[in-house]
C-alpha cells in the first residue's frame, strides 16, 4: 500500500482544548500508526519561538511564530511563513498538504502549496461565518463566508464532518465537498469511570441529578440557554446542579451571576472522562458546530443527551431513544426536553444506555481509515492529472 509524506498545518492542536485540536491529534497518530510521514505545522503556543521539535522518525513538528486573537486569547494564529514553508517543501516534497484552518498560517500554507504543485486538501473544522452575529458583527458574516468559500476553493478537496454539512457548503459554492466523520475513545470515555467522590465535591449523592455542559465558555456556544433549561429543572430539583467543564471568556462572568453552577475549568484525560461519567445527562445548546465532538463523548460516557438537531447530534442521536433533538430552526424546544429529561431518573437510565451502544459502533480506527483512502486517492489522482 502506498505511504505517504503529510504536511499538516493547523492553528490549534494539543495541548489546546478544542475539537479540531483533538481531531488532528487522532488524525495524526491513527495515520502514522498506519505508516504515514507527517509534518505539523503550527503556530508556537509558548516562548520560544520558531522551535523545532521532533516526535519520532515518522513526524516532525514545526513552530512558527503567532499571535493571540482578541476573541481566542488562549489561541495562537500563526504568522504568515510562505517563504519558510516553500523553502522546507522544496527540500523534502510532501504527496499531500492538508489544511485545517484557514487563518494567516493556513493562508500561507495554501499559497505555497499551489506554487510549488503539491495536491492540497483542506478542512471545513470551525463555523467562523456563524460566530459574527455572537459578537455583534453580523453584518460581517458575508464578508467571512466570502472569505472562506475563496480559501476552499482553491482547494482539489474539502472535508466536512457530515452530510449536512457537506451539503450547505456544496449549495454556497465551495466547491468539492467530501465526509470524513469523527469518532469517540469508548475506552476512555466509559460509564464505568463515573466517581461517587467527584460528585460529593459537587454537593451531590448518587441519587441527586447533575446536569453537565462541557465546551468552550463563550457566547457562540449559547451557554445562557442551557443556564435557562438548568433553572427549570432546578424548579423541580431543587438538589440539582449543573457542571459546566471548560474554559473561555465568560466563565469568570457566568460564574459571578450564577454561584451555585459549578464552573470546573478546563479538564483533561482520565479527570474529563471522570466529569462526563459522574453527570447524569448532558446539555449541549450550541448552534454554531461543526461537528461537536463532546456529544459522541457523552454518549459514550452513558449519558442522554439534549442537543439542536444538527451537527453530531442530528447524525448519532435517536430522538427519543438516546436523547432529545430539539429543533434548530422555529421557537426553541431545548428547555423543554431538557426539563422532560431531567424529571425522569427512569428515561434518563434507559437512553443513557442506548447512548453507549450507538458511541460503541463509532470508532476511530475506522474513521482514520477512511481518510488514508481519501488522501492516497488525492494524491495519486493529482500525480497523475
Amino acid at each position: 500500500m502506498t505511504k505517504l509524506r503529510i504536511a499538516l498545518v493547523t492553528e490549534t492542536y494539543p495541548p489546546e482544548i478544542n475539537g479540531v485540536a483533538m481531531t488532528l491529534s487522532r488524525w495524526a497518530e491513527g495515520l502514522q500508526s498506519l505508516g504515514h510521514s507527517l509534518e505539523l505545522w503550527r503556530p508556537q503556543p509558548l516562548a520560544d519561538i520558531n522551535g523545532l521539535i521532533r516526535r519520532d522518525g515518522g513526524f516532525i513538528e514545526h513552530r512558527v511564530a503567532g499571535y493571540s486573537l482578541p476573541m481566542y486569547p488562549e489561541l495562537r494564529v500563526g504568522q504568515p511563513s510562505r517563504r519558510r514553508l516553500c523553502a522546507s517543501w522544496r527540500n523534502v516534497r510532501p504527496d499531500l498538504l492538508y489544511i485545517a484552518t484557514e487563518g494567516p498560517l493556513g493562508w500561507s500554507a495554501l499559497h505555497a502549496g499551489r506554487h510549488l504543485g503539491i495536491p492540497i486538501v483542506s478542512g471545513f473544522h470551525t463555523r467562523f461565518d456563524l460566530y459574527s452575529d455572537h459578537y455583534r458583527m453580523g453584518l460581517l458574516t458575508p464578508l467571512v463566508r466570502r472569505y472562506l468559500r475563496r480559501f476552499h476553493l482553491a482547494t482539489s478537496l474539502t472535508l466536512a464532518p457530515t452530510q449536512q454539512l457537506s451539503a450547505s457548503l456544496e449549495e454556497d459554492g465551495f466547491g468539492r465537498i467530501a465526509v470524513i466523520p469523527r469518532g469517540v475513545d469508548t475506552t476512555l470515555f466509559t460509564p464505568e469511570r463515573r466517581n461517587l467522590q467527584l460528585r460529593r465535591s459537587w454537593g451531590l449523592e448518587d441519587s441527586d441529578l447533575a446536569v453537565l455542559m462541557v465546551g468552550r465558555v463563550a457566547k457562540e456556544k449559547n451557554i445562557d440557554e442551557a443556564i435557562d433549561a438548568f433553572r427549570g429543572i432546578q424548579t423541580r430539583q431543587p438538589r440539582a446542579r449543573m457542571i459546566v467543564v471548560g474554559d473561555g471568556p465568560q466563565r469568570t462572568t457566568l460564574a459571578r451571576m450564577h454561584p451555585d453552577i459549578i464552573f470546573t475549568g478546563a479538564q483533561r484525560g482520565v479527570a474529563l472522562a471522570e466529569h462526563y461519567a459522574s453527570a447524569d445527562m448532558f446539555v449541549f445548546p450550541s448552534r454554531t458546530e461543526t461537528f461537536g465532538n463532546v456529544t459522541l463523548e457523552a454518549m459514550a460516557s452513558g449519558l442522554p443527551v439534549v442537543a439542536f438537531d444538527y451537527a453530531a447530534a442530528a447524525l448519532h442521536l435517536r430522538h427519543g431513544i438516546s436523547g432529545f433533538l430539539a429543533p434548530y430552526a422555529g421557537p426553541s424546544q431545548f428547555v423543554t426536553h431538557s426539563c422532560e429529561l431531567g424529571s425522569d431518573a427512569a428515561l434518563r437510565h434507559r437512553m443513557g444506555n442506548a447512548a453507549r451502544t450507538i458511541a460503541e459502533r463509532l470508532d476511530w480506527g475506522h474513521v482514520v481509515l477512511d481518510l488514508e483512502a481519501l488522501f492516497i486517492q488525492c494524491a495519486q489522482t493529482y500525480k497523475h492529472s
